[in-house]
């Protein structure tokens, strides 16, 4: 898949005092030339039943079918992976962030974190992980929240609120069906006294994540357009989707097996009172 390159200019838009604005951040920018591309393998051994890129700038949606494994591999390093998650067969449930972080009574995603949806269910197990946390509290870049946080001269900049109504609308869903969201790639501490912030990433060129359906599963991706904080290190590169049907044998696939190794196979939600 080719991936165009545009150069960085100095974009101007009209005001409502019929003058202009300049804003130093080019829309639809992509990669530096040079920059490091490891485009990597499936993190799951198996049969692969797709393999796509993902341009920067652009959404991405897939079924992937109940026991199928999705890798998602940052390509150039540090490249926020925006992700929302349906029941494909009832798309009314769909991922759940409170549900999600109350089961397991931790703010991070990492290896083990079973991915609930809006009825407690799972819809996804992360079953391999390439760094240390991902995140799923920052949620996603838009028109509205740059301008409040950037500035009224940014109000055109593409965001991933945008690259999900478009994907959406491919898939029968719209403004109503876009709920918080995952980050994968991107690094949102929580800091000792509960304050968030998106500082500089965490991530490497080829770095991965891999998901296993638990049911049939829509997902959605936007690979962040975002160009004013480090979410994509000022510099959007593609993405990699790779899915398979793994190994029979778990070992063979490289697969671990949750109930055993993960402290969220019991079917018992964390409360504020239990230890965390």
């Amino acid at each position: 898949m080719a991936t165009t390159q545009t150069e960085s200019t100095l974009a101007t838009y009209p005001t409502a005092s019929d003058g202009t604005v300049a804003s130093t951040v080019p829309v639809g920018a992509v990669y530096a030339e040079g920059s490091t591309l490891d485009w990597g393998t499936s993190l799951v051994e198996g049969t692969v039943v797709r393999d796509e890129k993902v341009a920067p700038n652009a959404p991405w949606s897939a079924v992937v079918k109940e026991g199928h494994v999705l890798t998602i591999v940052d390509v150039g390093g540090n490249q926020s992976a925006d992700c929302l998650l349906y029941n494909a067969d009832e798309p009314e449930e769909r991922y759940s962030v409170p549900d999600t972080l109350a089961w397991q009574g931790n703010a991070y995603v990492r290896t083990g974190t079973v991915l609930r949806s809006s009825e407690g269910r799972p819809l996804m197990t992360v079953v391999a992980n390439e760094i240390d946390r991902q995140d799923t509290i920052g949620g996603a870049c838009g028109k509205e929240s740059n301008t409040l946080r950037y500035g009224h001269h940014v109000m055109f900049h593409h965001g991933c609120r945008e690259n999900f109504l478009a994907e959406a609308g491919r898939r029968g869903l719209g403004v109503r069906d876009i709920v918080s969201n995952l980050n994968w790639f991107m690094n949102v501490p929580v800091e000792a006294d509960g304050a968030l912030g998106i500082v500089d990433g965490m991530s490497a060129p080829g770095r991965r994540v891999a998901v296993r359906a638990e049911m049939d599963v829509l997902v959605m991706v936007s690979n962040c357009p975002q160009m004013n904080n480090p979410c994509n290190d000022f510099n959007p590169t593609p993405l990699r989707m790779i899915v398979v049907d793994p190994d029979p044998d778990p070992a063979r696939a490289g697969v671990p097996d949750p109930e055993a190794d993960s402290p969220q196979s019991t079917q018992t939600p964390h409360t504020p009172g239990d230890a965390a």
